[in-house]
C-alpha cells in the first residue's frame, strides 16, 4: 500500500507537469502561422509520448513504472527521427529494477526499403522481462499507451533474451502488417518446470515465426495545410496474429501454433453517450509451457480484504479476477463498456460514468504438466460486472466491480474490486 502510494504521487506528479505544461504552451499568442503548426506538431509528439529533440525523439514510456517483482522501473529510451535520417532508425531503452537490482535494455535499429509502403527491416536485441501468460499482439508496438494501469499489480515475469529480425509492411493506410523471426532464451523468476516426454524444463529456448495484422477499414484520412496526414478513427477494428515456434531449429525446445484474435467496436458518438464492445481470443496447440499460454488479464491481488487490494483499475482487465488463477490453451473474452455523457459540472470539471461487464470463458488440455504452480480453467465462464467514475480529481476516479456467476466465492468481499482509476490526455 506505501508503494501504491508513492507511485500515485508520481503520477500526480507526471500529470500536473504535462498538462500544466501542454496548457501554457496552448495558452501562448503567436502570430505566425508556422510557429503555431510547430507547437501544434511539438503537442502531438508529447501526446504520443514522445519528446522531440533536433535529431533523437526520447520515449515518455521508460521514465518512470512500477510492478510487484521489480517495484519502481525507471529509465530512458527514444528513437532517432527524420532530421538525422529519413532511411535509417535507431532505437533502444535501459532501464533500471530497484526492487530485483537488476538492468535490463534492448538495442535496434531499422533501414526503410520503401517509402509508399512504410516498408522497414528492424533489428534488435533485448534483455527484459515479460509477463508470464500475455499476448502482444507485433502491430500493437505502433500505438502509444501513456500510463498502464495493471502494471502495477503484475508479479509473475520471465526473464528473456531475445535477438530478433522484423519486416513492417503497409498494403494500404487501413491494413497494417509485421513479420518476425526470434530466438529467445526464457528463464522463469519463479519456480516452474514443464514436463515434456519425461523431461523436466526448467528455462528453455523458443525459436518462433510470427505474423500480425491490423485492419482499421473505416479509418479516414484527411491531408490538412500542415500536409501531415491524420486520422479519424473507425469502428470496427480487427487485428490477426500467428505464431510458430519451432523445435530443434536455431536450438529451439518445442513445437507448438497460436492464432489470436482481437476486434474493438465502437457504437454511438465520443462526445455523447457510446458504447465500445472488445473481443479478444486466442487458440494454442501443441508443447506450449506455462510462459506462453494464455490468462485472460486478471488485476486483483492476492490479500485478505478489499483495502489490501485497493490498486489502480486497468483499461481492459478482469478486476475481481485474481493473478495466476486461471491459465487457458484457448480463451475468448468479452468486455462491454457504455460510456455516459460526461457530467458538466464546470467547463473543465466533466466526471463521467462509465458501466462495465466483462465474460471470460477457456480451457486447458494438460494442466498436468506444469510442475510447481497451481492454477484453475475458465471452462465454466468468468463473470464480473460494475462501473467507473472517471476523471474525479486530477484525472483520477473510482471503480466498483462484483464478481459473480460459476465463479462466484464463499466470501461476500472476496468478489468485490474497489479501485480507483487514472485517465489523463494532453
Amino acid at each position: 500500500m506505501v508503494h501504491l502510494l508513492k507511485f500515485c504521487v508520481v503520477l500526480l506528479c507526471i500529470s500536473y507537469t504535462s498538462t500544466s505544461y501542454a496548457q501554457s504552451l496552448s495558452s501562448i499568442d503567436i502570430e505566425p502561422k508556422q510557429d503555431s503548426l510547430k507547437k501544434s506538431a511539438f503537442l502531438k509528439q508529447i501526446g504520443n509520448g514522445y519528446f522531440p529533440t533536433k535529431y533523437f525523439n526520447f520515449d515518455l514510456r521508460y521514465l518512470v513504472k512500477y510492478n510487484q517483482f521489480e517495484g519502481f522501473r525507471t529509465g530512458l529510451g527514444g528513437v532517432t527521427n527524420d532530421a538525422l535520417s529519413e532511411k535509417y532508425r535507431l532505437n533502444g531503452y535501459t532501464v533500471y529494477g530497484f526492487r530485483d537490482h537488476r538492468f535490463k535494455y534492448s538495442i535496434g535499429g531499422g533501414f526503410r526499403l520503401a517509402k509508399k509502403t512504410n516498408t522497414w527491416i528492424n533489428l534488435s536485441y533485448t534483455d527484459d522481462l515479460q509477463e508470464t501468460g500475455s499476448t502482444k499482439f507485433l502491430t500493437d508496438s505502433r500505438l502509444f499507451q501513456f500510463f498502464e494501469p495493471r502494471l502495477l499489480n503484475i508479479d509473475l515475469f520471465h526473464k528473456h533474451i531475445t535477438k530478433s529480425i522484423s519486416v513492417e509492411h503497409d498494403f494500404n493506410s487501413r491494413l497494417l502488417s509485421k513479420t518476425e523471426l526470434s530466438l529467445s532464451k526464457i528463464d522463469p523468476t519463479y519456480n516452474y518446470g514443464f514436463l515434456v516426454n519425461n523431461n523436466l524444463f526448467d528455462n528453455f529456448n523458443i525459436a518462433s515465426a510470427k505474423i500480425a495484422f491490423q485492419w482499421n477499414p473505416f479509418d479516414h484520412f484527411e491531408t490538412p495545410k500542415t500536409k501531415e496526414k491524420e486520422i479519424k478513427q473507425g469502428f470496427p477494428k480487427f487485428t490477426l496474429q500467428y505464431t510458430k515456434s519451432f523445435k530443434d531449429a536455431f536450438d529451439g525446445d518445442f513445437n507448438f501454433s497460436k492464432i489470436d484474435f482481437r476486434t474493438i467496436h465502437r457504437i454511438g458518438n465520443k462526445k455523447h453517450n457510446f458504447s465500445e464492445i472488445t473481443l479478444v481470443g486466442g487458440v494454442a496447440s501443441g508443447n506450449i509451457p506455462l510462459t506462453h499460454l494464455y490468462h485472460a488479464y486478471p488485476n486483483n491481488i492476492t490479500k485478505e480484504s478489499i483495502l489490501q487490494r485497493f490498486s489502480v483499475a486497468g483499461l481492459n482487465s478482469f478486476e475481481t479476477m485474481f493473478f495466476n488463477e486461471f491459465f487457458s490453451d484457448k480463451f475468448t473474452t468479452v468486455q462491454l463498456k457504455h460510456y455516459l455523457k460526461p457530467f458538466r459540472i464546470t467547463n473543465r470539471y466533466k466526471p463521467q460514468l462509465v458501466l462495465i461487464t466483462r465474460y471470460a470463458i477457456g480451457d486447458i488440455k494438460t494442466p498436468e504438466r506444469h510442475q510447481e504452480v497451481s492454477f484453475g480453467s475458465l471452462k465454466k465462464g468468468y463473470t464480473e460486472s460494475g462501473f467507473e467514475i472517471n476523471k474525479l480529481l486530477f484525472g483520477f476516479g473510482l471503480s466498483f466491480t462484483y464478481r459473480y456467476g460459476a465463479y462466484h466465492l464463499p466470501e461476500l468481499t472476496d468478489n468485490i474490486a474497489l479501485k480507483f482509476t487514472f485517465n489523463v490526455s494532453l
